[in-house]
């Protein structure tokens, strides 16, 4: 299964002519992976990707927000001494939390019907790849794609680790962005020269079918990457024996078989994509205006409440102010003093609360609405039925329903990579081994009348069915094994049970019996013995 690089068989072409020769889409290797880093860094889907991780962590636009006024010689100009409150709303966040947790509240199952299989399944499948698979959720709902990469550590065990989306440059090799061509990693580490220096370092890698590139982004573009012994590298190594030309094993000094390290590639680019739909279309591209209006609107109000008060006393045939002493007097003196003829006047600046807080209702609906989840503000979400409720998230299971598709999808790529991995280090060959991965939605649900159907369900449909659409059950495999093994115990009790009943009602009660009868006659034996004529008929003198 382990494909070696071409590379290893081809030692009389030098490197640099071997990278030429590779050049990609009609460009040198170097000139290709330049101009597609350029790109990315001043592509809008980059920054698309950076807006969204601010959103996440509500840091949104209102937080660059300025107030501005025109001055009398018409130029734009900040306006520093009224309020700027900058209201951030977290809609955002709290959506892409609702869709992971309601996909990936309880932890993923696979039914695998191979039990030796399903035990190697059950060493990746853990806690620890259940929260890569919450992080790689969130980061999809947020950028439209995320990705997990396969690896093998030092130990030679293989491994998945999550990549941040604003590394990976993907091409692929197929329309529908289904199979991958290559990958381009591009990130910064911070290196600590010897003398004392602090300076971040941009590191590329070139992920191919024949291997891995290895490069360092220097002075006049890129250049060998000075940390890696070559330049290409193979997507593992592997241990390969030693033989001579006869095919004979090469041993050591101490009788023990020698090894060479080879350089091997998986036969897929060893990048798992993780698709929020298939349009790699983040949540944030939905909803940003609708959340951007909302900032905008509730920071207008509180600026509006801070600074002008509910009446304002106008005083006239008073020298007229300056902007600035205009706003201080007022914020300190509710007081305008204006020119003119002289009166004391007072006006109302009451706010429309009532227009404010019809726009910022349907701003709130119009958000859910196209992020497709759940408001839980809702005055009519209470105790409601079943039927009412699958209505209420009908719009969120629609969408998370999408996410099943592009993560099952992702889920079997991963088991791809555990099946190679298993052929390769002699455990079995489970290609043809069926495995279906279940995702255990975490809704709400009116689990009265879920348990009551489940037992209206009983001898119509099969109990694997009932146990796993119980509300109660995390693991239908688990619970139904759980309830032979219960099955078992009870059976082994009753059977215990009949065993001592059957010593109580015939052997113990017909030994009492017996005993008890020949007490009786021993002790009229011993009564004859003492009067001899007792039980004789005495005859009449």
């Amino acid at each position: 299964m382990f494909k070696f690089p071409d590379i290893m068989r081809l030692e009389n072409i030098s490197l640099e002519s071997r990278i030429d020769q590779l050049g990609t889409y009609g460009k040198p290797q170097r000139d290709f992976l330049q101009s597609n880093i350029s790109n990315w860094i001043l592509s809008k889907k980059l920054a698309d990707i950076k807006k969204a991780k601010e959103y996440y962590k509500n840091r949104n636009d209102i937080k660059d927000h300025k107030r501005y006024y025109i001055d009398r010689l018409g130029v734009k100009q900040e306006e520093k001494n009224l309020s700027n409150a900058k209201l951030s709303h977290p809609f955002f966040r709290k959506l892409v939390n609702q869709k992971v947790n309601y996909l990936l509240g309880k932890q993923l199952s696979l039914t695998c019907e191979d039990e030796s299989f399903r035990e190697i399944l059950k060493e990746f499948f853990t806690i620890d790849l259940h929260r890569s698979l919450q992080v790689l959720a969130k980061e999809s709902c947020q950028t439209g794609i995320s990705w997990l990469q396969a690896y093998y550590d030092k130990g030679g065990n293989l491994r998945f680790k999550h990549i941040p989306s604003d590394e990976v440059i993907a091409f692929w090799a197929d329309t529908d962005h289904t199979k991958l061509d290559a990958v381009i990693r591009v990130y910064t580490i911070t290196k600590y020269e010897a003398d004392g220096t602090i300076t971040d370092v941009m590191k590329v890698e070139y992920h191919t079918a024949e291997g891995v590139w290895y490069y360092e982004m220097g002075d006049t573009g890129l250049i060998n990457d000075p940390d890696q012994s070559a330049t290409l590298k193979g997507h593992f190594t592997i241990s390969k024996p030693k033989v001579d030309s006869n095919n004979v094993p090469i041993v050591n000094a101490a009788g023990e078989q020698e090894y060479d390290a080879l350089e091997a590639t998986w036969e897929n680019i060893p990048f798992i994509p993780f698709k929020y739909n298939s349009d790699e279309v983040g949540l944030l591209d939905l909803i940003k205006p609708l959340v951007d209006d909302y900032d905008e609107i509730t920071s207008s109000t509180s600026n509006t409440i801070k600074d002008i008060p509910n009446s304002i006393k106008v005083v006239k045939n008073y020298d007229g102010t300056d902007k600035a002493e205009f706003t201080q007097n007022i914020n300190t003196y509710r007081t305008a003093f204006v020119a003119g003829d002289g009166d004391v006047d007072t006006l109302e600046t009451k706010l429309d609360i009532t227009t404010i807080e019809g726009h910022l209702s349907r701003l709130r609906k119009d958000i859910y609405e196209a992020g497709s989840g759940v408001d839980t503000q809702e005055t009519t979400l209470g105790n409601v039925s079943g039927v009412a409720l699958k209505f209420r998230y009908a719009d969120l299971d629609m969408d998370v329903s999408g996410m099943i598709t592009e993560f099952t999808f992702a889920i079997e790529q991963i088991i791809w990579f555990i099946r190679v991995d298993a052929a390769n280090k002699g455990k079995g060959d489970f290609r043809s081994v069926n495995v279906t991965p279940s995702f255990n939605i975490d809704v709400i649900i009116n689990e009265k009348e879920v348990i009551g159907s489940s037992a209206d369900s009983v001898g119509i449909i099969s109990d694997r069915t009932i146990v796993a659409n119980h509300p109660w059950v995390t693991n239908a495999q688990e619970e139904l094994e759980q309830i032979e093994k219960e099955k078992a115990e009870k059976v082994k009790i009753l059977e215990k049970l009949q065993q001592d009943t059957a010593i109580l009602n015939t052997p113990i009660a017909s030994t009492v019996d017996k005993a008890t009868k020949a007490q009786r006659i021993a002790r009229q034996k011993m009564k004859s013995q003492k009067d001899p004529d007792r039980g004789k008929t005495k005859e009449l003198q």
